[in-house]
C-alpha cells in the first residue's frame, strides 16, 4: 500500500506515460503482477492516461523549448507513447503558431551568423540548427531556397 501511495504522488506531481511510472515502480521495488496492478489501478483513478500525457508533453515542448515535430515524435516515441498518442499529441500545436515559431527562430539564427561569408556554409548553419531542434527537412529547406539566395 506504501507502493501506492508514492506512486499516486508521482503522478500526482505531473502527467506522466505509462513507461516512466513503469520504471519507477521497478526502482520502488516492485514485481511485475504488482506493477501491472498498480498501473491498472491509477488508469481507473484518472491519474493515468497517456493521450493526455502526450498532449501536454508537445505543447510543453513546443512552448518552452520550441522544439519542432519531429523532435517531439521521436521524445514521445522513446517513452514508448503509441503513434494514436503521438498523433493526437502533435494536434495540439497550432500551425499559425509552428510557423511563427519556425520563422523566428530561423531570423534569430541568421541575425546570429551575419558574418559569415560563405553562403555553403551560413546555409549548413542554419539547416542543422533547425534539424536538432526538430522542423521537419522540406520546410527548412524551402525556407532556405527563398530567403539565402
Amino acid at each position: 500500500m506504501e507502493t501506492l501511495a508514492a506512486i499516486t504522488r508521482y503522478c500526482q506531481y505531473q502527467e506522466r506515460c505509462h513507461s516512466e511510472v513503469r520504471n519507477k515502480l521497478y526502482e520502488l521495488g516492485c514485481y511485475t503482477r504488482e506493477v501491472d496492478d498498480n498501473i491498472a489501478t491509477l488508469i481507473e483513478a484518472g491519474l493515468l492516461n497517456e493521450e493526455r500525457f502526450a498532449r501536454a508533453f508537445a505543447r510543453g515542448r513546443f512552448r518552452l523549448k520550441q522544439w519542432g515535430r519531429e523532435k517531439i515524435k521521436y521524445e514521445l516515441r522513446i517513452k514508448k507513447v503509441s503513434d494514436y498518442c503521438i498523433r493526437k499529441g502533435l494536434s495540439e500545436i497550432d500551425a499559425e503558431d509552428y510557423d511563427a515559431t519556425f520563422n523566428k527562430l530561423f531570423d534569430k539564427k541568421l541575425s546570429e551568423l551575419k558574418g559569415e561569408r560563405s553562403k555553403a556554409t551560413l546555409k549548413s548553419k542554419v539547416y542543422r540548427f533547425l534539424s536538432q531542434k526538430g522542423y521537419e527537412k522540406d520546410i527548412i529547406l524551402d525556407k532556405i531556397k527563398t530567403s539565402i539566395e
